[in-house]
């Protein structure tokens, strides 16, 4: 199987079938292939809560998904990575899509942008790139209706480009894209793609791949590396996921992070910045102690941005043992939670304290515990410059360095 197709996350049924039809619209140059899926196999897209589609995944361990929340596909995109950012549309914005799948990301920013500088009299120019592996995900959006009208621009951008990559032939999106905005579609794996992306470029980072065991590859520290590169100092990245490693990913890669919104999911996601001042919320308390102490915080490694997704969970898996006991506390149990904490429950204090044991730590309430936990005496929701997630998050990491290396 190529990266391409262990990439691809659409349902393998639908796959062939877009596929397949967009062949014989190349064939016959009619557009009834192209304009007959959506009815004739309906069974395979989603309605969500508010109104627009989504689409079936593959089986993936066992269960089938689709791409989007069922709270609201076009909802999510405008809740978890348009309305945090709070752009400035006085200036010209450029951001980057990644997995831009249906492209309803874009199309929320689309929407955004378009409303809010309708009066404007000097218009500023907004600039997209989406990046997207997948051909059949991206000619899927041009198949489910659109839940808003900016979605037909988006529409119009992935047709001119799978014509121009001989994907398709007819062009029968009809929306022009107006001059003031530019859309450009990479269908390409986003990893190459981004290494050719010119310095401190974008305002935003829309981050949507479907899991981080699906593609860590693109939830990598190396990955997001690039990311610091490209973005701006006043730029944010966005994304739905609230993982461990992800968080890590970003901070180890000079970001800062603060907790997302909450929306079609029990947890917030999670934005990142080069600067502090661009964020506002602190990621949860014990959130903040997990990654900084236990081995649940070992993030995705991909040195040369070139490593198959099993590799890099593989190595990660490997990692945590390796730093398990020895550089981290055992994620066992959740037992950097408990440091600092009364414990009643007898025996699950004490596999708390064995883990705990081998890293220094005499017990919870031990003093070499309270030093290690102390940075958390100044948890605040609010985001500040010198006490954030990223700051109390790496004094924890030092002091349980210092802790662990005594003696």
């Amino acid at each position: 199987m190529t990266y391409i197709e262990d990439s691809t996350v659409i349902d393998n049924t639908i796959y062939d079938l877009i596929n397949k039809a967009f062949e014989k619209e190349k064939e016959t140059k009619d557009p009834i292939y192209r304009n007959s899926i959506f009815k004739e196999h309906i069974d395979y897209f989603v309605k969500t809560d508010d109104g627009s589609y989504s689409i079936k995944s593959k089986e993936i361990n066992d269960k089938v998904e689709t791409l989007h929340t069922i709270s609201g596909a076009i909802s999510e995109s405008f809740e978890k990575f348009v309305k945090p950012l709070e752009l400035n549309y006085d200036e010209d914005i450029a951001i980057l899509d990644i997995c831009s799948g249906l492209g309803y990301n874009s199309s929320a920013a689309l929407d955004d942008f378009i409303k809010r500088t309708e009066n404007q009299e000097n218009k500023p120019t907004l600039k997209i790139d989406l990046l997207e592996i997948s051909k059949p995900t991206l000619a899927a959006g041009l198949l489910v209706p659109s839940p808003i009208k900016a979605h037909d621009i988006t529409k119009k951008a992935i047709e001119q480009e799978l014509i121009a990559t001989d994907y398709a032939s007819l062009e029968l999106e009809q929306t022009e894209i107006p001059d003031n905005i530019s859309m450009k579609i990479h269908i390409d794996d986003a990893r190459k793609v981004i290494q050719n992306l010119p310095d401190n470029t974008y305002d935003a980072i829309f981050l949507d791949p479907f899991s981080q065991n699906m593609s860590p590859e693109l939830f990598s520290v190396d990955f997001f590396n690039e990311f610091r590169r490209v973005i701006k100092d006043n730029g944010i990245v966005a994304t739905y996921t609230s993982s461990a490693p992800v968080r890590m990913g970003f901070i180890e890669a000079n970001f800062y992070v603060s907790l997302g919104p909450i929306f079609g999911r029990f947890q917030g996601g999670t934005l990142a910045s080069p600067q502090p001042n661009n964020l506002k919320t602190s990621l949860p308390k014990n959130d903040e102690i997990k990654m900084a102490l236990s081995d649940v915080g070992v993030t995705f490694k991909d040195p040369n941005l070139n490593l198959s997704s099993q590799e890099i969970l593989d190595n990660r898996q490997e990692e945590r043992h390796q730093a398990r006991h020895n550089t981290k506390i055992s994620s066992a149990v959740k037992t950097p939670i408990f440091l600092g904490q009364k414990m009643d429950n007898e025996p699950l204090k004490r596999r708390v304290e064995r883990n705990l044991a081998k890293m220094n730590i005499p017990g919870v309430l031990s003093e070499e515990a309270l030093y290690i936990i102390e940075p958390m005496n100044n948890w605040s929701e609010d985001y500040s410059n010198d006490n954030n997630s990223r700051t109390r998050i790496l004094d924890m990491m030092a002091r349980l360095d210092e802790i662990a290396n005594k003696n």
